[in-house]
């Protein structure tokens, strides 16, 4: 008979960070284990529950009993079981094995394994009651879970996140003896510490949500306590006329540490409002867990929302509590801002020489200098000012050392701009300082403007050589200095900009000293980006495609896109598929050549068909020729589909390889001049099937 199961571990506080994970893993493992032994269907539903205090599952239609098992075992081939009418050594180990008799042979089945004849023992496994497997699949889940540190409590030498007080296992109305951290199961578990009344009994484990809600207080799914903590915060922004920062995991994380939420408004002084807003927003949301509030116009509001644990008719003790520590942690805020501000940045910078970027590269001091050569080359190539994209670059990293980013890291380069701005600086300038750090992340938006585009490209260039210079090069998941995260910040610049890579690369690996990095890293630098590159492009675009147009190691990107239409346009041509088939048949007899090639003669041609593809080829060059140069990459292609005619006659009725040395050597002219033309757009050779 089958019917819900639960199992729920009543704990101390778990901790938010972690939750989600936790919960997701620990029904996850119990539901996949149960499912693998055949006590639920493997497409069954389960419900995942996790609260502060509790991780637990809910499992519809599991069954009391395990199915029988239907147990097959190969033997020996029937071939080498008997020998002389008496049963092999191998045959009476096999039959020993399966719990057979000398005697009981006949009980062996004769069946094919495709290969031979082989004895087979077919019986039938009882299955076993839930209650045998229940709790070795219960400590199988706690094992699997992605856990933080673990603890031990009392004198008991089990270990867990936070101590376990209580097991609550039942089937339908029935308690599964269970035993799980010296815990013995049962049906009463407990509701929230404060706003719920004793035990609560389950009858049953169907009433384990609505009773925990109803009685408890406690919303113990934590998808459904997520969902009721996001309306219940629109609508109270809503109220306001406002609506929240944008915080990514904040809501998860305050849906862990709360089992009845309820939201309130609190309010702040509006003298603080004088303080850069991204410090106020990071310092509510960072330290106090609160939503901060907007107006219409992204700019903060002296209001805020906070989600608390605990329902009441009068909640101004509360609200007055949560505004009073949030003053304290503003003040910290105004002052650290009003400190920082008694020191200009081009003061500060010097003391850069003092912090170590990397023991074998240097100081952040001397990273800044080579930032201000690199920024001082890139910013003319894109229409700055040289002296302004160098101040840029001297400036980028000084507020490292003010005390606001020493206290919020996440504010490095805004509280930059900040103080660039009071300073005096230029606008570029200050806006430079907060735009070199994006892209930050997939999806993040490119710097604006070419002093911030120089000074972007100039940080991240200069981290990619200098780290991969010394040896610290990505393997597999490690990638401690996210150097793959800069190289497609740089690529997504470069897809727009009319910049060459390699000359790039070899520009920042000018401004490390002798001796510093190795030899071959701009080459290897090159390639690894180019793998980047790949991926970025694969997101949208055939890999057929991209390897096509990479093969031919591009060092400017911002013709890519183009290349990869014409790509996509020729392969819908009726002349696609032989064209990239005779591409790769000439690909690869030029492989086959050795020695230099000789200069295309056609007084030598002796086939008209060779004649023939000639004149084509004469005819169209100067047309493709203008195409490429026009960027008209899809033109230059639908231009060569005229080729398909005269190659095909070609390899039909001419022998490449001639006895005749001077026309063989004109013939594999003629192939290299064609194949030369045809893959200026792409490798086509790489298109054919």
């Amino acid at each position: 008979m089958s019917q819900t199961l639960l199992i729920e571990l009543l704990t101390e506080e778990l901790p938010p960070k972690a939750l989600s994970r936790l919960g997701a893993s620990f029904a996850g493992t119990v539901f996949e284990e149960l499912a693998k032994l055949g006590f639920v269907a493997k497409e069954a539903e389960y419900a995942t529950h996790a609260s502060p205090r509790r991780l637990a599952v809910s499992i519809p239609g599991v069954l009391a009993v395990q199915p029988d098992q239907q147990v097959e075992k190969k033997g020996p081939a029937v071939a080498a079981g008997f020998k002389d009418g008496q049963p092999t050594p191998a045959l009476l180990g096999f039959a020993r094995s399966v719990g057979l008799a000398t005697d009981q042979l006949d009980q062996l089945e004769k069946a094919s394994d495709g290969k031979q004849e082989v004895f087979l023992f077919r019986s039938v496994k009882q299955g076993q009651p839930l209650a045998g497997v229940l709790s070795g699949i219960i400590e199988a889940a706690l094992k699997k879970l992605p856990a933080p540190k673990m603890m031990r409590w009392g004198d008991r030498d089990g270990q867990f996140i936070r101590p376990v007080h209580r097991l609550t296992v039942l089937h339908g109305a029935d308690v599964i003896p269970a035993k799980v951290l010296h815990l013995e199961s049962g049906r009463t578990t407990l509701g929230h510490r404060f706003l719920s009344q004793g035990e609560i009994t389950l009858a049953n484990a169907d009433e384990y949500a609505g009773k925990l809600y109803e009685q408890g207080r406690v919303v113990a799914n934590f998808a459904a306590r997520r969902h009721q903590i996001e309306e219940a915060l629109a609508a109270a922004a809503a109220a306001q006329g406002a609506h929240i920062a944008p915080s990514e995991g904040l809501l998860d994380e305050v849906t862990a540490l709360v089992e009845w939420p309820v939201v309130y408004v609190g309010e702040f002084s509006a003298d603080f409002l004088k303080v850069p807003q991204e410090c106020l927003i990071l310092s509510m949301q960072q330290h106090q867990k609160y939503f901060p509030l907007l107006d219409a116009n992204g700019k903060l509001l002296p209001r805020f929302l906070v989600v608390s644990n605990l329902e009441t008719a009068d909640p101004s003790h509360i609200i007055q509590g949560n505004a009073r520590v949030l003053r304290a942690r503003l003040s910290d805020a105004k002052f650290f801002f009003e400190q920082d501000q008694k020191t200009p940045l081009e003061g500060r910078v010097a003391k850069l020489g003092s912090v170590v970027y990397h023991n074998k590269i240097g100081s952040q001091m001397e990273r800044v200098q080579r930032l201000q050569k690199l920024a001082g080359e890139i910013g003319p190539a894109l229409g700055a000012e040289r002296k302004i994209a160098e101040r840029a670059a001297f400036l980028a990293k000084a507020d490292l050392l003010t005390d606001m980013v020493g206290e919020f890291p996440e504010l490095q380069g805004i509280m930059g701009m900040y103080y660039a701005r009071i300073d005096g600086e230029d606008e570029q300038v200050a806006a430079a300082i907060e735009g070199h750090y994006h892209p930050r992340f997939a999806g993040d938006s490119l710097p604006v403007g070419p002093v911030a585009t120089a000074v972007a490209l100039a940080d991240k260039l200069e981290s990619i050589v200098g780290i991969y210079g010394i040896g610290l090069i990505p393997t597999g998941d490690k990638d401690p200095f996210a150097l793959r995260r800069a190289a497609l910040g740089v690529l997504r610049m470069l897809l727009n900009l009319p910049l060459d890579l390699h000359s790039l690369l070899m520009a920042t690996a000018a401004t490390f000293p002798a001796g510093v990095i190795a030899e071959g890293t701009v080459e290897g630098v090159y390639e690894f980006m180019l793998e980047r590159l790949k991926n970025l492009l694969a997101a949208e675009h055939p890999l057929a495609d991209i390897d096509a147009v990479l093969a031919l190691k591009p060092t400017r990107f911002d013709d890519v896109a183009a290349r990869l239409s014409a790509v996509a346009a020729f392969k819908a041509l009726p002349e696609a598929a032989a064209l990239a088939a005779a591409n790769k048949r000439i690909r690869n007899i030029l492989k086959k050549v050795e020695g230099k090639i000789p200069a295309l003669n056609p007084a030598l041609f002796a086939e008209a068909a060779e004649t023939a593809l000639h004149a084509e080829f004469a005819k169209l060059a100067p047309g493709v020729e203008a195409q490429l140069k026009a960027g008209d990459f899809t033109g230059a292609l639908k231009t060569l589909a005229a080729l398909k005619t005269p190659v095909d006659a070609f390899f039909d009725g001419v022998m490449v390889m001639a006895d005749d040395l001077a026309v063989r050597g004109n013939r594999l002219a003629l192939l290299n001049a064609l194949a030369e033309l045809m893959n200026r757009v792409a490798e086509l050779s790489l298109l054919a099937e």
